[in-house]
């Protein structure tokens, strides 16, 4: 026994730990891209007041990111479960700023919709490539928190942008943000391309004991079979029961697991993009908070956002003993409740800030687990294009709740709006309790 357990010592010892420079890598990546896309509700009010533009129409120029964002997501499944990531991460980087660069220099509205339009292409293949490269550079035991880490990223764009965009649009105006967002992104293609390969085995800096503890998928460290924790009512609350891995893309579109998943996440999606967008015009019109306050205020949801994420990704992981529905309960539960808080939300700039501080932890507790979940009911090789499916859903609903933001608020008001995003967190918790929760996650892998 001491033999074994100096072996085992040595083996620990002697694993590498490249997959965390790969998430790394990824999280760097994607919240660039997510302040590219974020930086368009700080510079919102002043695209309206240049073009003339109504809230219906400027909820439109937001919804055209993500319609196209969304229409995007399938093809790029099939493109990357042929191509490969390593190709198609570093062009999709690379596009995204280009695009970026062009939004500040439309001189019409026209030019403004084909461009957001561009953006939403060119970026769909960014979070399907992330997700694919986290489901192959990470264990079971270890892919809540690294799909955590990776969804606070888009947190963490959103915390950047509107701070920094103030600024630079106090310094130069509103292009002038576009084209300093554009830069950064060319880069981070070069460094993905280097740093970043397919899988672990094709990768020089990973060694043999790294790549087999990734593939590692059905026992623990100590070569004993995982025993599952027992949560009784409330696993039968969760429907959680043993499934067939979907093997094939028609099993993956005929799976209800995957709608019912796709659609909850299209209805919380929506709550977020609207608080992207629309947060720094209400902050300036309903609490009259000045540009830098703004700023600021507008980016606590999301910095809270970044916590949830991780917190929800390690308590699915490890309390919840690799279960994602829980969390994502928590956060279409909590969310609603929130939303009702921010109707009666008082002026004063501590309380606004604590409560959209909040709003944003608790929104993420559950977020990555909606990402999470499809790695447990499919194989490696189907996984990118259960992933497009679901995220293609939530990027619908990216889309279509901004626009109808727009269209409450030129017809009602803010309380409207807030009174709609809390139906849809309750209908995201009816479809979440319709779906299975699959026994073991890292079971599912075993099939390739």
């Amino acid at each position: 026994m001491p033999a074994i357990a100096t072996t085992d010592t040595a083996v620990q010892t002697a694993r590498s730990k490249y997959r965390w420079v790969v998430l790394s890598v990824i999280v760097l990546v994607y919240m660039l891209a997510a302040a590219d896309r974020a930086n368009i509700g700080i510079a919102l009010p002043y695209i309206q007041k240049e073009f003339g533009a109504t809230n219906a129409q400027a909820g439109l120029l937001v919804s055209a990111f993500f319609l196209f964002y969304s229409l995007g997501q399938i093809p790029a499944g099939f493109l990357l479960s042929r191509v490969g990531v390593r190709l198609v991460a570093p062009v999709s980087i690379g596009l995204t700023s280009v695009v970026t660069l062009l939004i500040g220099t439309a001189h019409n509205f026209g030019l403004l919709k084909i461009y957001r339009s561009a953006l939403g292409i060119a970026e769909a293949a960014l979070p399907l490539s992330m997700l694919s490269t986290i489901n192959r550079w990470f264990p079971a035991r270890e892919k809540g928190l690294a799909t955590g880490a990776f969804l606070s990223a888009a947190k963490m764009g959103a915390v950047i942008a509107p701070p920094i965009g103030a600024a630079l649009i106090m310094f130069d105006g509103w292009r002038t943000m576009f084209f300093a967002f554009a830069i950064p992104g060319i880069l981070m293609a070069l460094i993905w391309w280097w740093l970043v390969p397919n899988d672990p085995r094709s990768g020089q800096r990973v060694n043999e004991a790294e790549a087999t503890y990734i593939e590692d998928q059905t026992k623990s460290e100590t070569g004993v079979a995982r025993v599952h924790k027992n949560f009784g009512a409330l696993d039968k609350l969760l429907r959680y029961k043993h499934t067939t891995p979907l093997a094939t893309s028609r099993s993956v579109f005929a799976s209800w697991n995957i709608w019912g998943c796709g659609l909850g996440y299209l209805l919380m999606t929506g709550v977020v993009n609207v608080l992207l967008a629309w947060l720094p015009k209400y902050l300036g019109e309903v609490k009259h908070f000045e540009l830098m306050q703004i700023g600021f205020v507008a980016s606590l949801p999301f910095a809270g956002g970044v916590l949830g994420n991780i917190v929800g990704g390690w308590l699915s992981d490890t309390v919840l003993d690799r279960r994602r529905k829980p969390t994502m309960m928590i956060s279409a539960v909590a969310t609603c409740l929130m939303m009702v808080a921010l109707v009666y939300a008082p002026n004063d700039l501590l309380s606004v800030s604590l409560l959209l501080f909040g709003t944003g932890f608790l929104l993420n507790i559950g977020y990555s687990s909606f990402s999470v979940y499809s790695m447990g009911v499919t194989t490696r090789t189907t996984y990118p294009v259960a992933a497009s499916l679901v995220n293609s859903a939530g990027q619908a609903g990216g889309a279509m709740a901004p626009l109808i933001t727009g269209m409450l608020l030129d017809s009602y008001s803010w309380t409207a709006v807030f009174l709609f995003l809390g139906a849809c967190s309750l209908a995201a918790l009816m479809f979440v309790l319709t779906i299975h929760e699959p026994v073991d996650l890292s079971e599912q892998q075993a099939a390739r």
